[in-house]
């Protein structure tokens, strides 16, 4: 066997050839091929350039048997890496190719190469057994046949086509008959009669050929004893008996019955079966036959995958002296059934795979097979379940997994993916893959507010660093894509000053802060947006608008107002302590009033305001001194200093009024204003109202006519409007407590805030009922449809005052706040009338 095989090797190297049809490239290379043998430079026939392969990482896949050849890193051939065996990789079948994958990356391809191993001479002829005993009779005519075991040789093709001689011999020659290409019949034929006196035993050898170069021989001895008469051997009905089996048939199932007869009387007629040999040899174990009857049985399992026919050659030999034997073969076809379920394999897996990958994106190289054949063999595939994923044939047997639709991290984080495989037989058998693919995150997801607007409440004067509220925004992506920072947009509040003046905003935790002390009196609503962004690259991000109403405290003191005209009349100025008034040369307010002036006659009005809004700014009036019963009293919300009873001269001829103004707050403030009233004749108390007023008449002069027919009707008809108006704010005042108990009972949160579309709120400061130089007016804030909720403060009405004075009508302070719907707006409204 010292054969130099490196010639070999050049010669039988072939040029690597694309197939047009499936980009496939052939390679064949001899067996026995020493390690590092190169097959064939697969990255130049791939189209690759020098340091491609090793950049690329070209490499060899070849699912389910050790391939024996693999690619060189540096090079990008394809070298043996071990030993090659034409015989154990494929047997008898020819021709023998490997079919493998070769994979390279950036981007990811995969080629198919068919890698045939030719057949060397390597393996000699051999027969079952080294020495064979044959007895023939003597009576044998020539031209007899006795039937020998060939040999066999495990190569294919020329190697395995095999000659037989004989030693030289007088008596037998050889006669070889060949049924087909792969199977020959060999048989020992007299040639002339025996005589056993003469020779008892011929030793004979019978040497086999193969058709190598060289060629190579196996040797059997043929050991014959010449036996005495018994001239008639046993007859098969048939010379061949052909079966067809299914390949699942259970141990003990009856093959065939052959049957044959003898001649012969007595015991030379008696003979019994057995199998002499089967083809592939080793087989024999597979079948029993019975002695008597020639019933063949199984007695063990067939698989059609691995012998696909069997040939049994069968004996009858009688109990003649000497014994006869007749022969005849037994051809069993193995039928395919399905009992192969498809196998598949993941040669190559390309995970995680991002969000945004693009669709047809490959995911993962699949390779299916079945072991049966024709339609049980043709396999189906499909993923499971429908999702993102599909298949894509690219070769028989071999599968792309690829995208068929976008992914969406934040809705399937990871998908578990089964690829299935049914082959065509009946029942179909099946086979299944798992595939874990993960999705990465990109950052598609801006973050998003739990409300578009947050509406806050805060009271004036809080505390610098108080928390006013906290927004919170989410982000569905993970990591630096779904990390959210908090940030201050520049705006500005009252157009002057910007909104980082009054608040700041935490950037971990969204808590919004107050940096100074909020004056309802500066702005009423600080309204500013909140950005949130994440740390993806690029970033993105989201706004949310933060409205702060302003909640009014009680800390401005009622504020004293000058007379309208100017001049000597009734008002209020000054110091609310002091006393101090502008409008006599005293420093007091002062007015005049007729001597006989019946009881209610308005002799003066006090003007007052408040910079506070709602209660703190509703204003009442009381008189301080006199106590007791005077002869003036201040009516509780106007204002107004009327007469309480007739004017007599017992009451002296001026008349000193303390009057305190105060608010409705929590605490009250006040303030004290001075007023002294001169008692006069009539003439006198018309001249001067006349001399010391010009226009006096819309805001309440300082003395008024005593008597007089035009005083009292202008009087009745300002008490008989009086009284209209009491009942429409009465009116008014019940619906809000009406609906300020609807408000109390129905479910709300501690803070006025809720998502949805921006709310139109408006809010009212009112004055007192007297004449204000603060006109009320409506701030309204924001845009979008008004929503459903009304805010009202419950009043906090004071008890009236003692005294046998009579009482007025309590008049309703206005809402605080109104929910109304519109535009952003200024609305004014002017301030109440007077009475």
């Amino acid at each position: 066997m010292g054969v130099c095989w490196g010639p070999v090797v050049r010669v039988l190297v072939l040029q690597a050839a694309w197939a047009l049809g499936g980009g496939q490239v052939r390679y064949s290379v001899p067996e026995e091929s020493k390690a590092g043998t190169v097959v064939g430079r697969l990255a130049q026939d791939l189209g690759l350039e020098a340091g491609e392969p090793e950049a690329r990482r070209l490499r060899l896949v070849s699912p389910g048997r050790r391939a024996s050849v693999e690619v060189s890193g540096s090079s990008g051939a394809l070298v043996v890496s071990s030993r090659l065996d034409r015989e154990e990789l494929c047997g008898k079948s020819a021709p023998c190719a490997l079919r493998l994958e070769v994979l390279v990356e950036r981007p990811l391809r995969v080629f198919h190469v068919e890698l045939e191993v030719t057949d060397i001479n390597d393996n000699a002829p051999l027969f079952p057994a080294a020495r064979k005993n044959l007895s023939i009779a003597e009576s044998s005519l020539p031209g007899s046949r006795f039937p020998l075991e060939g040999a066999s040789d495990a190569d294919i093709g020329a190697n395995a086509q095999l000659s037989y001689t004989l030693s030289p011999s007088e008596h037998f020659t050889l006669d070889v008959k060949s049924s087909d290409e792969t199977r020959q019949s060999l048989f020992l034929v007299l040639a002339k009669p025996l005589d056993r006196e003469s020779v008892p035993v011929h030793r004979l050898v019978v040497t086999a050929s193969d058709g190598g170069r060289p060629a190579l021989t196996g040797t059997m001895e043929l050991v014959i004893s010449v036996l005495d008469a018994n001239d008639n051997a046993p007859q098969f009905n048939q010379s061949v008996y052909k079966v067809q089996l299914p390949e699942n048939s259970a141990e003990g199932t009856l093959v065939v019955r052959v049957n044959a007869t003898d001649p012969d009387e007595g015991l030379n007629k008696d003979f019994s079966y057995s199998i002499v040999s089967s083809v592939p040899v080793g087989n024999r174990d597979l079948f029993t036959i019975d002695l008597k009857s020639g019933e063949i049985r199984l007695t063990g399992a067939l698989d059609f995958e691995v012998v696909r026919l069997h040939d049994l050659q069968i004996e009858a030999r009688d109990k003649g002296t000497p014994p006869l034997s007749g022969h005849c073969s037994v051809e069993l076809e193995v039928v395919d059934v399905n009992d192969n379920a498809p196998e598949v394999w993941v040669t190559s897996l390309s995970v995680p795979v991002p969000e945004d990958a693009a669709v047809g994106t490959v995911v993962a190289l699949l390779s299916v097979s079945d072991r049966d054949s024709g339609a049980n063999g043709r396999v189906r595939c499909a993923v499971w379940p429908a999702g993102p994923f599909g298949l894509v044939a690219t070769f028989a047997g071999s599968y792309s997994l690829v995208l068929r639709e976008a992914l969406d991290r934040e809705r399937v984080s990871e998908y578990e993916v089964e690829v299935r495989a049914e082959d065509g037989g009946s029942p179909p058998l099946r086979g299944s893959r798992g595939v874990r693919v993960p999705v990465s995150d990109v950052n598609d997801n801006a973050p998003a507010f739990a409300q578009a607007v947050y509406t806050v409440l805060a009271r004036e004067n809080n505390a610098a660093g108080a928390e006013l509220a906290r927004v919170w925004a989410r982000d569905p992506d993970e990591a630096g894509n779904g990390r959210v920072s908090y940030s201050l947009s520049e705006g500005a509040v009252g157009g002057w000053r910007s909104a980082s003046s009054y608040v700041s905003v935490d950037a971990e935790s969204g808590r919004v802060w107050a940096l100074a002390p909020l004056d309802y009196e500066e702005v009423q609503v600080l309204e500013f947006e909140v950005r949130a962004v994440d740390a993806g690259e690029p970033s993105l991000c989201g706004n949310a608008t933060v409205q702060v109403f302003v909640v009014d405290e009680n800390d401005n003191a009622p504020a004293l107002l000058p007379a309208a005209g100017g001049g000597p009349g009734a008002g209020a100025a000054g110091e609310a302590a002091s006393g101090v008034g502008s409008g006599s040369a005293s420093g007091e307010l002062w007015a005049w009033a007729a001597w006989g002036a019946p009881a209610g006659q308005v002799v003066a009005k006090i003007r007052a305001v408040d910079a506070d809004s709602g209660y703190n700014a509703w204003l009442r009036y009381e008189l301080w001194e006199p106590r007791g019963k005077g002869p003036f009293r201040v009516g509780l919300y106007s204002g107004e200093v009327s007469t309480a009873r007739a004017l007599e001269e017992a009451d002296g001829p001026r008349q000193r009024l303390v009057i305190v103004v105060r608010d409705h707050g929590e605490p009250a403030r006040s303030a004290t204003a001075t007023l002294s009233v001169s008692l006069v004749e009539g003439a006198e108390a018309a001249l001067a109202a006349a001399g010391s007023s010009l226009s006096l008449s819309g805001a309440g002069s300082g003395l008024r006519p005593a008597a007089g027919g035009e005083g009292g009707a202008a009087a009745a008809a300002t008490n008989v409007w009086l009284v209209v108006a009491i009942c429409a704010v009465s009116s008014l005042f019940l619906l809000a407590v009406v609906l300020y108990g609807a408000s109390r009972w129905a479910p709300r949160a501690a803070v006025l805030s809720g998502p949805g579309p921006a709310t139109l709120v408006c809010a009212s400061e009112v004055g007192s009922w007297s004449y204000s130089q603060r006109q009320s007016r409506s701030l309204c804030v924001a845009e979008g449809a008004g929503k459903s909720d009304l805010m009202v403060f419950s009043p906090n009405f004071p008890p009236p005052p003692p005294g046998p004075a009579p009482k007025e009508p309590q008049p309703e302070p206005p809402a605080l706040l109104d929910t109304v719907s519109g535009p952003p707006c200024l609305a004014p409204s002017g301030p109440f009338l007077p009475f």
